[in-house]
């Protein structure tokens, strides 16, 4: 009678363990409000062919493609933005509990880190705001203090950068259409 009862015990345990888990990745609680956001990113994956331009303390504009592919079994989109064949810089972006966060391997060097509002459903996009960043030179080295994706639709994309160098500020703005 005694092994019947801890059995029992055991597996009521076990379920109410594994009703509490599957309660805590379904009810919502755990979703994040940027799954949106992030999902939208997702649909990023594959080729891309566009431009730059430069405004602000500094101007120049050119050619700018993308490639977007997934990683870490579809937790993570990277980002390579690419001129001229070369990948000149690299965004990877993944949830972190609720927050949708992306590092930006930046060309000038230092990996800033940043973390986004909500995905803001009227004008489609997700801006993201400095967080910290790493292997910063000194604080007034260029580097990249905001982003932001603006979705017009499936196959068009605009990336905003927003690079803060010495007090000045200037922003690239990077339009993208999905290759076919």
């Amino acid at each position: 009678m005694k092994k019947i009862f801890l059995i029992t015990i055991a597996v009521s345990l076990s379920l109410l363990a594994y009703a509490q888990h599957d309660d805590h990745d379904h009810s919502g609680t755990a979703v994040s409000i940027n799954n949106e956001g992030f999902n939208s990113i997702k649909k990023l994956v594959g080729d891309w062919k566009g431009t730059f331009k430069w405004t602000g303390g500094r101007s120049s504009q050119g050619a700018m493609d993308a490639r977007y592919y997934l990683t870490g079994n579809g937790t993570a989109v990277v980002e390579d933005l690419i001129n001229d064949g070369n990948i000149v810089m690299t965004s990877v972006y993944h949830l972190d509990g609720p927050d949708l966060r992306v590092t930006h391997y930046c060309a000038a060097g230092n990996q800033p880190r940043l973390k986004a509002g909500a995905f803001n459903d009227e004008s489609k996009s997700v801006v993201f705001q400095f967080v910290d960043i790493t292997n910063l030179a000194s604080p007034g080295t260029p580097h990249v203090s905001g982003l932001e994706l603006r979705f017009a639709d499936i196959d068009k994309l605009a990336i905003i950068f927003t690079f803060t160098a010495s007090g000045m500020e200037s922003f690239e703005q990077i339009d993208l259409t999905r290759a076919k």
